[in-house]
């Protein structure tokens, strides 16, 4: 090879850089259409990928100052158009075009995408009407996951102040751009790990409307699996009445506006305090209702008065105790007539049984009759009987007479046992040792303590 000594000699990163400045004073500024592919987030947040078409590929890199501004999350298979300018990266001898403003190529491809996502989600379960939490009727803490800068935040603590105040707790993130997806979705998680005495009742994940490309994040996958995931009810209020986002599907339920999510939140007070008090007056109505019909009903059974159903039988019991307490007196009188009839028998009978068991007891054959001893033993029964009949005797009312007392007793024969007694009865009869006479009471206040009986 011939030597060409009029060349100047280059080291390798002089070279570099000539091929450097070359081509970024050729291609100063380039829009450029591709596919993504090998899409890569570096920890510092640069972004790092290629673009490709049907025959060839260029490294791309974008910085982490302008990644912030995205509208969407770059993924692999996403065509998009990304303007930048074309360098080089000396280090590894290879051109590349660092970006500085990337957009889908076309809507088209994005909702391509985003239908690619929904049928995927949907089929593993995520949108699956059960799965819905049902909304609490009135709850009393409300978390809101929505930027704090802007007009939805406000026009929600507005709707709720005008309806039913409620204790609202703001987890401020935002709403676009690249960062934003993960912050939603932390959002939605941190109120889910509250403790339950600090954890709101009811999630509302809002924005106002924009194009597809701003609503971006609430169609990425991490948020839309955070709202599924959430034990707290959530109502999605993203973009107008015709914006549709995956979060829309996978929420408890969709509100069409962030406004409308305050209205479906909370019930008007007003309202409310209105059905009570008309509740309150129906059955106040329904009750006096009852009460009239129940005393028509009771009046057509034209039931007596108690006075008339309980008569009969009062009565029927004063006549009933009156007579138990005569019966009672006659009952006492005769049992105490027949207890001294069967005293005043018992003496005798009890001296002739004795005397016949003897007479009996002589009278059988003796084989060898002893008659001292047989003397004896008839003496000693004659004492005996004789004591037996003394005893008898003795304890007879008969005897009590001969000794100078008195039974009392009233007209029917009731014995009269004290002078209370006697001064009740208008009359008395004496019985005597030797007969029966009547006597009349004197009323009057006794002279001793023992009383006057005439």
């Amino acid at each position: 090879m011939a030597s060409a000594p009029n060349l100047a000699e280059l080291s390798v990163s002089e070279l570099s850089q000539a091929l450097k400045r070359s081509i970024e004073a050729a291609f100063g500024l380039v829009r450029l259409r591709g596919e993504i592919s090998g899409f890569k987030r570096h920890s510092s947040g640069h972004l790092y990928f290629a673009l490709k078409d049907a025959d060839a590929a260029i490294d791309g890199v974008m910085w982490k100052g302008v990644a912030g501004a995205l509208k969407f999350r770059p993924e692999d298979g996403l065509e998009v158009i990304a303007l930048g300018k074309l360098t080089t990266y000396p280090g590894r001898s290879k051109y590349q075009i660092v970006v500085e403003r990337m957009e889908v190529a076309g809507i088209g491809a994005l909702l391509a995408q985003i239908a690619e996502r929904k049928a995927r989600l949907e089929q593993e379960g995520l949108f699956a009407l059960e799965r819905k939490l049902k909304l609490p009727y009135l709850p009393t803490h409300i978390g809101i996951v929505t930027s704090p800068t802007g007009a939805v935040i406000r026009d929600i603590l507005h709707r709720l102040a005008d309806r039913f105040p409620r204790r609202v707790t703001l987890w401020p993130v935002p709403v676009q751009g690249d960062a934003a997806a993960d912050s939603i979705a932390r959002a939605i998680a941190g109120f889910n790990a509250m403790p339950p005495g600090q954890r709101p009742d009811l999630l509302i994940v809002a924005r106002g409307g924009g194009s597809v490309e701003d609503l971006a994040a609430f169609n990425e996958e991490a948020v839309v699996r955070a709202a599924a995931a959430s034990a707290i009810p959530l109502i999605s209020a993203v973009g107008h009445e015709t914006d549709t986002t995956l979060i829309d599907f996978a929420a408890s339920l969709r509100a069409p506006t962030p406004t409308a999510a305050a209205e479906l939140a909370v019930p008007v007070r007003t309202e409310l305090l209105d059905t009570l008090a008309d509740l309150a007056l129906r059955a106040q109505r329904a009750e006096r209702r009852g009460r009239r019909q129940a005393r028509e009903r009771l009046a057509a059974l034209r039931l007596p008065r108690a006075s008339v159903l309980v008569g009969p039988p009062r009565q029927r019991l004063d006549d009933a105790g009156d007579r138990l307490g005569r019966a009672l007196k006659a009952s006492a009188s005769g049992q105490r007539a027949r207890l001294d009839a069967v005293a005043a028998r018992l003496a005798p009978r009890l001296l002739q049984q004795g005397v016949a068991r003897e007479r009996a007891r002589l009278a059988a054959p003796r084989v060898t009759p002893n008659l001292a001893l047989l003397r004896t033993r008839v003496e000693s029964g004659r004492a005996a009987v004789q004591a037996v009949a003394r005893l008898a005797e003795s304890l007879s009312p008969d005897a009590t007479l001969q000794r100078g007392y008195a039974i009392v007793t009233s007209d029917d024969g009731a014995l009269v046992k004290g002078a209370s007694e006697a001064l009740a009865l208008r009359a008395l009869r004496l019985r005597f040792a030797d007969g029966t006479m009547g006597v009349e009471v004197k009323r009057g206040a006794p002279s001793s303590p023992q009383g006057r009986l005439f």
